[in-house]
């Protein structure tokens, strides 16, 4: 299958490359059935800094008008900052251009409810049958309303989130942080919320106008710009965003990136010790979580894959603190989402308040090797792929949550279908990177024989 004609309709939105899968046509029809979906009224509509964000928002926001909605622009903004924005100023709804971690060919719309969450799963199948359908409510050209513009959605994000944040002993502490924004929507948004918080800022890729420097999914093989800024300035920290800012990823003091895992696991241990209560995180998210867990005497809960997953076993289960081992905390106190300026704010008050380096906090968490690979595939061919992986694991514990897991006692594996992109993942974890490696080679196997 060419990646170039994948268009992925599902938890995650709508995503596709540019001119090819995701065109103005589609756009402009999905702002329909969205504005058909919510009601008339004010929607929210932001982007990231991709190249394509003006003709993906014109389009967008072209089909809100025709269904009578009153789009209110807010430029470029991070997804969490419009997901806030959209609780606190009553609209209807909200949709952001982003294609989030993907390369910067592809482009995307999330939506999100009236309560700033991202579709729930149900929900998201109404919106893609109104896209079927294609039946709108269109108005006369002399109803069309003007859109508006609201500038003020990220000093009131980072007014929340410092309210909920120990900010004296951060000031404190005078932490030197490095950062790249990846020239993506947080450019501007999170040296000024560093500085808020009284560190001293290195920012590297602020610049809106110029591309994504490196692929922006924030993984160690895209950290090294960020590594050498950490070491060149003598930063106590690192951080680097994707390219919509709901995902964070640390470099210690050394420049050496820690795992996007890392991030909610250190955040997890800090929430916890003051705050004890459940968790929850999806399937694919490393166990270092159930060892935190364990040791505050805290429940677990495992979901699917997605954001949405999540936040909804949050709410039902009450719990203070979760997320995904992407770089993915969510707070509900603070902001019912993936959030990395919550990661960010968490992190900085654990160093703080523990007077420790960011590489002692890690390393008072357990040490896993954990390994992703990803193989392109048709969605047609996952099911079959799936059966031969339980074949191969027949003797493990398996775990049918999403896609396929197979668990040991000291060790797993799961091969699941992305939700953003036309591939397979493989995700392996275990003691050492040799028998994690192990796992994976063994199933790249039975995936190239089918």
């Amino acid at each position: 299958m060419r990646q170039a004609l994948a268009l992925k309709i599902g938890v995650s939105g709508v995503r596709g490359i540019v001119g090819d899968a995701l065109t103005p046509q589609l756009v402009t029809t999905f702002g329909a059935a969205f504005g058909t979906y919510a009601g008339a009224g004010p929607i929210l509509v932001g982007t990231d800094t991709r190249p394509s964000r003006d003709m993906v928002r014109h389009a967008v926001m072209a089909g809100l008008m025709s269904v009578g909605c009153i789009p209110v622009d807010l430029g470029i903004v991070p997804v969490p900052v419009l997901q806030s924005h959209i609780r606190r100023s009553g609209a209807f709804g909200g949709i952001c251009v982003t294609a989030s971690h993907n390369p910067i060919e592809w482009n995307a719309l999330k939506f999100f409810g009236a309560d700033g969450i991202l579709l729930r799963p149900h929900e998201a199948a109404e919106l893609t049958d109104l896209y079927h359908q294609g039946v709108f409510p269109r108005i006369g050209g002399t109803a069309v309303a003007e859109p508006r513009h609201d500038d003020s959605a990220i000093a009131r994000h980072r007014e929340a989130v410092l309210r909920h944040i120990d900010m004296d002993a951060i000031r404190s502490a005078g932490i030197h942080v490095a950062v790249d924004c990846c020239n993506g929507a947080a450019h501007a948004a999170t040296p000024a919320f560093l500085e808020q918080l009284g560190c001293r800022v290195t920012a590297i890729y602020v610049d809106p106008d110029e591309p994504f420097p490196h692929n922006p999914e924030p993984v160690p093989e895209n950290m090294t710009a960020l590594g050498q800024a950490v070491l060149e300035s003598g930063a106590d920290i690192g951080f680097i965003q994707d390219a919509d800012a709901d995902r964070l990823a640390i470099a210690d003091e050394t420049g050496v990136p820690l795992g996007e895992e890392s991030t909610l696991a250190i955040v997890v241990r800090h929430v916890l010790k003051r705050d004890p209560g459940p968790v929850v995180v999806n399937v694919s998210t490393s166990r270092m979580l159930d060892d935190i867990c364990r040791e505050a005497g805290c429940p677990l809960h495992r979901t699917r894959v997605g954001e949405i997953n999540v936040v909804s076993r949050m709410a039902e289960v009450g719990a203070r603190i979760g997320g995904e081992g992407n770089g993915g905390v969510i707070a509900p106190a603070i902001n019912p989402c993936r959030d990395s300026f919550v990661a960010m704010a968490y992190v900085l008050e654990a160093m703080a308040q523990e007077a420790k380096s960011i590489s002692a906090l890690r390393a008072a968490i357990p040490h896993y090797a954990f390994i992703k690979e990803r193989i392109e595939v048709s969605p047609r061919e996952v099911p079959e792929l799936l059966r031969a992986l339980r074949a191969l694991w027949g003797e493990a514990d398996l775990d049918y949550t999403d896609g396929i897991k197979a668990i040991w006692a000291d060790r797993w594996i799961q091969a699941r279908a992305s939700n953003t992109e036309p591939i397979v993942r493989l995700i392996a974890e275990a003691p050492c990177e040799a028998d994690a490696r192990q796992m994976l080679d063994a199933a790249r196997a039975v995936l190239s024989r089918g």
